[in-house]
Order: structure tokens, then sequence, then C-alpha cells
């Protein structure tokens, strides 16, 4: 399925700004997976949706500059979070809507990404986040940009959790199935290079 160049327009951000602990360390962005590090496999998803590409990023940026418009960065030290980069994509993002995605999660498609923006199409003024189950994925969502205010008062306020936001925003939920594979999070070494089972 193709992405359905209808939908409403949106800054996309990627983020890979994290400090990689369950990676030992490693940019988890630039692992390779299947041949191509794992932000070429958003890219490459992305790319026709957006004028807007952004990339929240905290090192490698050379490497990183190669797949986005821009660049952002958080502005701690300390790798404070994922909703430290959603706030500078916030700030940075051009269009009405901010879809965001983590880089770790390759086998999301463009059907998906098109059932989230013909969601928030019809609801354009709350957030979106995918749900499976009871689950929420807050790190897969939309987010009004005009709704940066008020998550900039949270962050200020000392929230963190980017989840607890988006649902005091109201958020809306596009429910997935509970083990869609769309949402795998290919977040440990293990998960991106399985070991081939071994046959008895």
């Amino acid at each position: 399925m193709s992405l359905d160049s209808s939908l409403i327009p949106c800054s996309i951000l990627l983020l890979a700004g994290g400090r990689g602990q369950r990676m030992g360390g490693q940019d988890k962005g630039l692992l390779d997976w299947q041949g191509q590090p794992l932000i070429a496999y958003l890219h490459r998803l992305v790319r026709p949706l957006t004028d807007d590409l952004i990339i929240s990023c905290n090192r490698n940026q050379p490497q990183y500059a190669a797949y986005g418009d821009r660049l952002v960065s958080d502005d701690s030290p300390d790798f404070p979070g994922p909703l430290a980069g959603i706030r500078a994509g916030l700030a940075a993002a051009r269009h009405a809507h901010l879809l965001v995605l983590p880089c770790d999660v390759p086998q999301i498609d463009a059907a998906l990404l098109n059932a989230m923006l013909e969601k928030t199409r019809q609801h354009p003024q709350v957030p979106l986040m995918l749900r499976h189950g009871d689950f929420w994925e807050p790190l897969l969502c939309v987010i009004p940009t005009q709704l940066r205010a008020r998550v900039e008062i949270a962050w200020q306020a000392g929230e963190r959790s980017p989840r607890q936001i988006l649902l005091q925003l109201g958020a809306q939920a596009l429910v997935c199935a509970e083990n869609d594979p769309r949402l795998d999070n290919f977040n440990t070494p293990e998960l991106l290079h399985p070991r081939p089972s071994v046959s008895e």
C-alpha cells in the first residue's frame, strides 16, 4: 500500500536521541537491521509524506543529516527522555501537525501511517496515539502543534511522560491488534539480530 497524498500536511519527527542503554550505549538509529541503519527504513517510508522531516538526535549528527531536512537536539545534556525530543520537534515543526515515530519500529507501514493521518484529519484539534489492548504507544502519535505551549507548561511543571501529557490533552486512540507486528520495538541487540534456532 502506498501513502495517500491527499492526507493532511504534517511535519514528521523521527526520535533518535536516546541514550541507547539497552543497546549497550550504542546509537540505536544507526544500528544495522537487514543491511541498513534503522533510521533508513523510517526515512524511506515517511519521505513522501512531508517536506519537513525532522530528526531528534543528540550525537552523530553528520550521519543523521543525510536522513532529514533538519536536526534538533535536547536542550539538556543528560538525555532527559523522549519528551525532550518531542518538545524540540514541536518547536521546529512548520506544519499544523507533528507525526512522531521512534527510530526502532522499522516494520511500521504506509497503511498504518495513512490511518493515523486520516483519523487526525477527522479530529484535528486533539492528539492521536496508537493503542493495542490497554497499552498506549505514546511515541507513535500525531500532535497538533498549537498544543506546544500546553506541552511546555507540563514539562516545566516536572512532567516527563509523553503518555501522561497526551492523555491530559484528550488524546484519541487509533486501536491496533494486541500482537500487531508493525509495532514491534527493535530495542535490544537480540531483537535486531536474533540467533537462528537450532533444530533438535
